[in-house]
């Protein structure tokens, strides 16, 4: 099996030199410096100017959380600056964006430590039953919430996936604030609490799979989370939860319906949209381990991130549908924004446009109407450095001001789409393309906590001593690497 052996590990996490040097852009298990550094000179990146772009990105996208989360109840808007409500999804990656800001001494520990109070201390005491206003119930919480108060948003589900999001950024910040003084204390203990509080079991209304949501008017939905998507890391804490646990049976049921094929001549477990290949690797170092299936392919899943990502550039380069701007630089297919949803006559074909909509492509499906999302190469930066990098400074000296703002990257562009024409969100700057004029939180937060875990491995390293995490790996059948030397998980 292709796995990363302790130096190259070791140089993974080295300082920003070696970093912007690109050792990932090597093959996985080679620890060449000297191929390293050609490379890097074959891309003219110079380390000042490239180490001042990349904490540039991440502190700016970082300030998303900081400024536009609620500080008494820890609540981050969906996005901004349209009005919305508050985000689940985005709560846990503002949990897990907190003490990265602390790290990078953008915030001092002591801040950080008080906004994840605030959020855990909010999210413990909420209204938790089943009445159709409370903010969660049997341990999850609505997919989004009122910002005024922090209740359900009009009718929206009960979304398992989004809570593990929220508990993934819930247990990092267990780990993390690893000190003595009262408020570290609590904040372990509170994200103890909520971690303990889920019923996983209750979500298997069709065992041994995970339904995706549930409503007081409605019941559950009649889906279930099945194959490889972004909630996988909600399949590995409803394994590793303490209290009430899914059997191995149901991580079987989840790789069951995988497709595994080629796309762009990258061998990979495909999934269009780059977001479920991104989700879950910000809490979970999956480098040198693997479950059963990923044995039998010879690889693990961070690889598999990599090949989805270098398949989403050659994508782009080919470039099949002929839209403005694409490739070796301008990539990347993700969930986002969009300009309206229309058809009409562009780069002399009828085309079909959208707004918000899971954009991606792999072997077995592509959606693509030419608009795409920084966060989708951005939030794969750890994966594929030498591509990623590049590509994001290209961007954002390609287009300027109305791609990149306060908060980083707004969310999505279409350059093909610079006519004037009735939009829904953002703006077309003629000439040039669509923007959109909105950040939102569940783009952000990737590009922050990916960043970070090229840079210093934070995030991985802390939630590589978690047991939650640890029982529910090795209940899922990984082995190897990390988690082989791991201690035992009570």
């Amino acid at each position: 099996m292709t796995v990363w052996s302790a130096g190259c590990a070791g140089i993974f996490a080295r300082r920003w030199a070696l970093l912007v040097a690109l050792v990932v852009a090597l093959p996985i298990g080679s620890c060449r410096e000297a191929q390293v550094r050609s490379q890097a000179s074959a891309l003219g990146l110079s380390e000042p100017r490239v180490e001042a772009f990349v904490d540039s990105l991440q502190r700016h996208s970082f300030l998303y959380f900081w400024e536009l989360g609620d500080t008494t109840r820890g609540l981050t808007p969906d996005r901004y600056p349209t009005p919305s409500f508050a985000s689940t999804g985005a709560m846990g990656f503002a949990l897990t964006s907190y003490p990265i800001g602390a790290e990078r001494g953008w915030v001092t520990r002591a801040a950080a430590a008080r906004r994840v109070l605030a959020t855990l201390r909010f999210l413990w005491t909420a209204p938790h039953d089943s009445s159709a206003s409370a903010t969660g119930y049997r341990g999850f919480y609505y997919h989004f919430l009122e910002p005024g108060t922090g209740r359900r948003f009009e009718q929206v589900e009960l979304s398992t996936v989004d809570s593990g999001l929220l508990l993934g950024g819930a247990l990092f910040c267990q780990s993390y604030f690893d000190q003595g003084d009262a408020a570290e204390v609590e904040i372990r203990a509170l994200a103890e609490s909520l971690y303990r509080r889920v019923d996983w079991k209750w979500a298997q209304v069709r065992p041994p799979t995970i339904a995706l949501a549930w409503s007081p008017e409605e019941g559950f939905i009649p889906y279930d989370w099945r194959g490889y998507n972004e909630a996988m890391i909600m399949m590995i804490l409803a394994l590793g939860s303490p209290t009430h646990p899914v059997e191995p049976e149901a991580w079987q049921a989840w790789t069951q319906n995988y497709q595994w094929g080629t796309f762009e001549g990258h061998e990979h477990l495909g999934f269009p949209p780059l977001f479920g290949h991104q989700y879950s690797h910000i809490w979970v170092d999956f480098r040198g381990i693997a479950d059963s299936y990923m044995r039998a392919k010879g690889i693990d899943y961070f690889e598999n991130s990599r090949r989805a990502t270098l398949a989403q550039r050659d994508y782009a380069i080919r470039n099949p549908n002929g839209w403005k701007d694409y490739g070796a630089e301008v990539w990347g297919l993700s969930a986002c924004d969009g300009p309206v949803d229309t058809t009409l006559m562009l780069l002399g074909k009828s085309r079909k446009l959208r707004t918000y909509s899971a954009r991606g492509a792999a072997f077995f499906h592509v959606e693509d109407d030419g608009t795409l999302a920084p966060t989708a190469a951005a939030g794969s930066i750890a994966f594929a450095p030498e591509v990623v990098i590049p590509s994001l400074m290209a961007m954002r000296e390609k287009y300027g001001a109305p791609l990149y703002g306060r908060y980083g990257f707004l969310d999505a562009f279409n350059p093909s789409l610079d006519q004037p024409i009735r939009l829904q969100h953002g703006q077309v700057v003629p000439g040039v393309g669509w923007f959109d004029t909105d950040w939102l939180g569940i783009d952000e937060g990737p590009i922050v906590c990916m960043i970070e875990n090229l840079r210093s491995e934070l995030v991985w390293k802390h939630m590589r001593t978690n047991p939650h995490l640890i029982r529910g790996l090795r209940r899922a059948g990984f082995t190897g690497g990390w988690l082989d030397r791991a201690p035992s998980a009570p």
